[in-house]
């Protein structure tokens, strides 16, 4: 999948997201809009495993991670967290990287 001169490196996606045990890697926001630019970043859910014992420090280990494969600043949104004034807008906009 690529999205205004952005790869998304599928396979080095699939094996972070078996390895944190990530339900689900969607993308949203400007990448997926005209207004994405050089400076931007790329905003992505994720969703865990029921069972996933996931910590701060693991969110901020798969951020690090994906900006290293992507190559570009990443903000990583934990599903559960998203702010309810743009729940609906995220959720009917967004498009699935990866889903176990």
């Amino acid at each position: 999948m690529s999205g205004h001169n952005v790869e998304f490196p599928m396979e080095a996606i699939r094996v972070l997201c078996q390895r944190y045990h990530v339900r689900e890697l969607s993308v949203f926001g400007s990448v997926l809009r005209e207004d994405f630019g050089p400076e931007s970043d790329i905003d992505l859910l994720v969703e865990f495993e029921p069972d996933a014992q996931v910590s701060y420090l693991d969110l901020f280990r798969i951020q690090r991670e994906l900006a290293t494969i992507l190559q570009r600043r990443v903000d990583l949104v934990p599903k559960r967290g998203l702010r309810p004034l743009i729940r609906e807008s995220v959720l009917s906009s967004m498009q699935v990287l990866y889903a176990a």
